[in-house]
Order: C-alpha cells, then structure tokens, then sequence
C-alpha cells in the first residue's frame, strides 16, 4: 500500500500561503532595534513607494546617497585611505631618501601620527598625492585590492573592508529592493572606493562619487592607459558633495545618510527639494563595540551637523540604543 498521499490542494494553498506571508513579513532590519529611528526608515520607504500613496515616489527619482567613512564602515583611529597612504609611503621611502627629512613623510616614516595629524589638510595633500599618484588606474586599482587583502585594523586587528556596519548594509539592501539606486558620496578617493564597494556595498563603480585626482591619457609600449597627476581634480566633501552629485548623478537625493559635519551640505541640498524626504546621521555613541566621539573629535567631527539634525527633525540614529550588532561577524 502507497502510504506516501498527495497533499491537498486546500493543504497545499495553505503551506504556499504561509511561506510567502513569512516572507512578506521578515525583518529587512534585523540589526536595527525596534524605535523611532528603524521606524521612520521603515515608515519613510512605505510613503515614497507606494502608489495610493500622497508621498509615492516613481522610480526613477529614488536617489539614495551615503557618505562612506563613518557612516559605512569604521574611521578611527584615523581614515583608512590615510593608513593606505601611510603604508604607501612606507613602501615607497627607499626610492625617495629626501623624504627622511621632509614633512609629513618624515613623521610618517618615524610614525609620529602627533605630528602628521598636525600637518593639517595640505600635509595629508602632500601624502596623498605622493602615494596616489605616478601610476596607472589598473595597476591603483591592484595596489588597493593587495593592501586590503593584506592589512588590518590595528584594534580590530581585522582586514578594514570587514569593519563595514551590517545595519548600514542592510539598509542599502532594503533600498534597492525598493526601487532605490543607492549611491556613495564620500570626500574618500574615488579610485580607492571603486575595487571593492561593489563586493562590499552592492553599489557599482559608476554610483561611487569621491574626491579624485587629475589623469591624463598615454600609449604605454603601444597600449592605451590612464595614468594618474600629483594634482587634484576634485574635493567631494562639505559644499563639494552636491556639487559632486549634481555632476555625477543629475537628481537630487530624496534620502541622504551622513556622520560628520563633511556630510552637512549634502543633507541640506535633499532637504531643500520638493516632496517627502529622510536625511539621517550615524551618531557614533558605542565606545564598547566600536567608537564614542562626535563634537571634539578631529577624525569625523559632528557639531554642526548635529546641531542642525536637531533643528530640523532630521533622524540621527545613535549607534549604541539603535543597533543590535556593528559589524557582519562578530569581533
């Protein structure tokens, strides 16, 4: 006797019914605790994609941009792309001995951080554009991907592109399941974001926007290449960020996520457009789990851009009370 029975049509509905509501109602947040901050995400993507709705959005305009250090990944002790720079200078210094008395690379090589972070922007220029520079895209593009691959966190003792925020990412995920392209716009290098943001974020070459530097086309043994200038083309950060977007993307964000008071014209220029809107910062409170600074720090600053998050209504969302988890695996 065949003990082995059909389920029933009635029984089968059931099981298919079950199955697609479980999934229709899973979490897309599970790193966010349940508060105001994963509720107005959550309320917010509702409004603008919903077609009954006054707020709904039509595709095409749902703009997502994300400043990246601090807001997607870890920035202490200091800029990653400035450890790069660092170690890039390290490798570089036999080639260079004048640099053994020249600052900010002679602070570099005695790893005098103090003096190096005194240097200020043009010291950190000088850095950058002496180990960014000389090179093809390709072969920078290599350089970023081996340093990744072969460098770690000095606390986390972990490689830097694993120190990314798991309820960020899931973010990114939710929006994109929504219909929204999400891009980064970060004052980081452009070139040093593209190899990997794609493996890490889900956001494709073209949807990063970065500070960058000058290339010029040459033949090199007969094949074309682009070779990067110790010269600067562009600063993406404060009032450079939708000056970026407008060049890049040509439409104004209708969410745009931030950490610093470098992300505060980005938020203001989508807060000024029509219709509904979610500006947001990751307001760094959890010393334990990863870092506590906001208004003193000289590494992503956020005074202003708190000040005026609190003015206007904007979400902040405190890393400590809002996340259940930091990064993908535990440390």
């Amino acid at each position: 006797m065949n003990i082995i029975q059909k389920p029933s049509k009635m029984l089968l509905a059931a099981l298919l019914f079950g199955f697609f509501s479980t999934a229709a109602f899973a979490d897309p947040l599970p790193s966010w605790n349940n508060g105001a901050a994963k509720q107005d995400i959550l309320t917010f993507v509702k409004a603008v994609t919903d077609p009954n709705s006054k707020d709904f959005v039509p595709q095409a305009k749902r703009i997502a941009t994300f400043d990246n250090d601090g807001c997607l990944w870890t920035e202490k002790p200091v800029y990653f792309q400035l450890l790069f720079s660092i170690d890039r200078i390290k490798a570089l210094a036999a080639k260079h001995p004048e640099w053994k008395n020249t600052q900010p690379f002679k602070a570099v090589l005695e790893d005098d951080m103090e003096t190096l972070l005194a240097s200020g922007k043009k010291g950190l220029v000088q850095l950058v554009m002496a180990s960014h520079a000389g090179t093809t895209t390709e072969e920078f593009s290599r350089i970023v991907k081996d340093w990744l691959a072969n460098s770690k966190h000095p606390r986390f003792k972990r490689p830097y592109n694993e120190l990314v925020f798991q309820p960020m990412l899931e973010l990114l995920a939710y929006l994109r399941a929504n219909g929204f392209k999400t891009y980064i716009v970060s004052g980081g290098g452009i070139e040093f974001m593209r190899p990997w943001a794609e493996q890490v974020y889900g956001i494709q070459p073209e949807q990063v926007i970065g500070s960058s530097i000058k290339t010029q086309f040459e033949l090199r043994d007969g094949k074309p290449v682009l070779v990067r200038l110790p010269e600067i083309n562009f600063i993406d950060d404060k009032e450079g960020k939708p000056v970026g977007i407008n060049q890049h993307i040509g439409r104004r964000p209708i969410l745009a996520f931030g950490n610093s008071d470098g992300d505060l014209q980005m938020l203001q220029w989508t807060a000024a457009g029509s219709g509904r809107r979610l500006m947001g910062l990751v307001h760094h409170t959890d010393a334990k789990r990863e870092y506590a600074y906001d208004k003193k720090s000289h590494v992503g600053k956020l005074d202003k851009a708190l000040d005026a998050a609190n003015k206007n209504g904007w979400l902040v969302v405190d890393m400590q009370q809002d996340w259940n988890r930091i990064y993908p695996s535990s440390l």
